[in-house]
């Protein structure tokens, strides 16, 4: 067999070979939905049980909002919340009464804007409120990398010590905050 009818048997196999793989993948997910294993907001952290990166970033200019920096995380001697954002992103808007509510119950939370034009997170804040303690600007996104971050919103809940002890891909719902949230911010405070 020639090189040439060897490498066209690869250009015609190749993709049937990887629409083959995507096949199971999909066959696995959909079973795996089927018997309620499959968790489509069960993206794994490596950071869970870690300090998170060290990072400074600047703060948003025109809020009279302190800049975040990683020893920021431990300044409260409580639990936290950290959380990524952005006002392009239409799941912070469904998000942000939750993030609002924690902050009235004393909820410390930590914003980081992401990817973002500094008028408009400043707009989005004074349209829904601002419940950040501390704000700090990720406009290259490079914290947000490090952090593991897959898009926004997208939260983390440290200890008083500054540990990850929990991560939400995705926006903190009604739900989430009182089935989640709010347990594991109660049972950190009095650990």
């Amino acid at each position: 067999m020639s090189q040439a009818t060897s490498r066209r048997k690869l250009m015609v196999y190749a993709p049937l070979a990887v629409a083959g793989a995507a096949g199971v993948g999909f066959w696995a997910m959909l079973r795996g939905l089927g018997d309620g294993s499959f968790n489509p907001r069960g993206v794994p952290s490596a950071l869970l049980g870690k300090n998170p990166p060290e990072f400074s970033l600047p703060g948003l200019d025109g809020l009279d909002l302190p800049p975040l920096s990683s020893p920021d995380l431990r300044l409260f001697r409580k639990p936290v919340v950290v959380n990524f954002w952005a006002s392009w992103c239409v799941p912070c808007i469904v998000e942000h009464p939750q993030l609002m509510a924690m902050q009235r119950r004393g909820v410390p939370i930590l914003g980081i804007n992401y990817k973002d034009r500094e008028a408009d997170a400043r707009t989005f804040l004074t349209r829904h409120g601002n419940p950040f303690a501390r704000l700090g600007v990720d406009a290259p996104g490079r914290i947000a990398i490090d952090w593991g971050v897959y898009g926004v919103p997208e939260s983390y809940v440290l200890d008083r010590h500054g540990v990850i002890r929990w991560r939400w891909a995705g926006p903190i719902t009604p739900e989430v905050m009182s089935e989640s949230v709010m347990p594991l911010l109660r049972s950190l405070e009095n650990a």
